[in-house]
Formats: C-alpha cells, sequence, structure tokens
C-alpha cells in the first residue's frame, strides 16, 4: 500500500546543507581610466542539522501495534463480505484470526505491565491511510476488489514489517514489549508470502 507507506508513515531523517556563496568581481571604470576592484565575499552559511524524531516510547509502539493489526482485521471484514473468490476469503479468515490474536496479546501485556497505549503521529497516520483505503475498496466489486484488497494486503504487510523491524523493536525498552513484537516478525513475513501467492492467482 503506497499510502500507508507514506505511514509508516513513520522514517528517521537528519540532513546537513552546506551553503556557500561567493561574490562577483566588479569593475568599475573612472573617466580618468583608473580602474576600481571591488571584491565581497560572503561569509560560508553552514545549515542547522535537523533534529531527529523522537525516539517512540513503549506507550506509543503499544499504540501502532494495536491499530496496526486492529486495521488489517478491518481490511479482513471487508473481504468476507464482498468477495466470492474461495483464495482471497481463505486469506481474509487467515489475517482475521492472526491478527486479533496479537491484539489479544498485546492488550494482556499491556494492562500486565500497567501501559495505557498512546496515541501518537504515526497511529494517526496509520488510521488516515486505512480510510482511504476503506473508501476505495467500496468503489470496487468482484474480481476488482480482490485484486484491489490483495495488492493492498501485499504492500500493506511489506510496510508493517519494515516499521517493526526498524522503528518497533529497535526502540522498544521493555524486554516483554520487545519478545512479543519479535515473535509477530516471523507470522507477518508468513502473511506477506500468503499474500503474494494469492495474487499470483488472481493475474
Amino acid at each position: 500500500m503506497k499510502n500507508v507507506t507514506k505511514l509508516v508513515a513513520i522514517s528517521l531523517l537528519a540532513s546537513t546543507l552546506l551553503l556557500i556563496s561567493y561574490s562577483c568581481k566588479k569593475t568599475i571604470e573612472q573617466p580618468a581610466s583608473t580602474e576600481t576592484t571591488t571584491e565581497t565575499t560572503a561569509t560560508p552559511e553552514v545549515a542547522t542539522p535537523a533534529p531527529e524524531p523522537a525516539k517512540l516510547t513503549d506507550p506509543e509502539i503499544a499504540s501502532i501495534a494495536v491499530t496496526a493489526n486492529q486495521i488489517d482485521v478491518d481490511y479482513a471484514e471487508i473481504a468476507l463480505k464482498k468477495s466470492t473468490n474461495k483464495a482471497v476469503t481463505d486469506f481474509a479468515k487467515t489475517m482475521a484470526k492472526d491478527h486479533k490474536a496479537v491484539i489479544d496479546q498485546a492488550v494482556a501485556l499491556a494492562k500486565k505491565l500497567n501501559v495505557t497505549p498512546q496515541d501518537n503521529s504515526t497511529t494517526q497516520s496509520l488510521l488516515k491511510g486505512a480510510t482511504d483505503v476503506k473508501a476505495k475498496f467500496e468503489t470496487k466489486s468482484a474480481a476488482d476488489f480482490d485484486k484491489a484488497y490483495v495488492d493492498n494486503e501485499v504492500e500493506y504487510h511489506k510496510a508493517v514489517i519494515s516499521v517493526v523491524e526498524n522503528d518497533l523493536i529497535p526502540n522498544a525498552t521493555n524486554p516483554e514489549l520487545k519478545a512479543l513484537l519479535e515473535s509477530a516478525l516471523p507470522l507477518f513475513k508468513e502473511h506477506l508470502a500468503h499474500a503474494q501467492m494469492v495474487q499470483k492467482s488472481l493475474k
């Protein structure tokens, strides 16, 4: 899903720009054939490096994890209502079951650790992207919907895997939360492989 990839929308940027200005030499001829040369050199300016985005906290990571899984459950439920393709509905059933299980584990762990998932910009970006995708799904039917759903699942799982690997796991400080994310990663990769297999069958 390209929108989301915009999500995950979640990427750390730090850039240093070096701006150097040079003046031009001006020659002014005086009436008495006297040349006056004026040379001005601007002081090089160095842009202040952009600050790195703040690292995610465990409550924010919990929020992202629950939200990302719930979004895929929602997508699966739409597919189960709109699709008549067995390969697609079987895949959707697996997505609903597996992602609900991850949500249950995340919620149980949050309660155990007395951690309240905290809303954040990444969570909001995920939700906005999901709203756009659902609106697109509503305009599709039959084979067009099947293709749109499965194509989105491929891109969505690629994005989720990248975020979990590169952002959530490295930033998680609680060992149990980190372990939960690490245990979910192979499952998400299985989902991606399954989605790609269904995607090929629809071509």
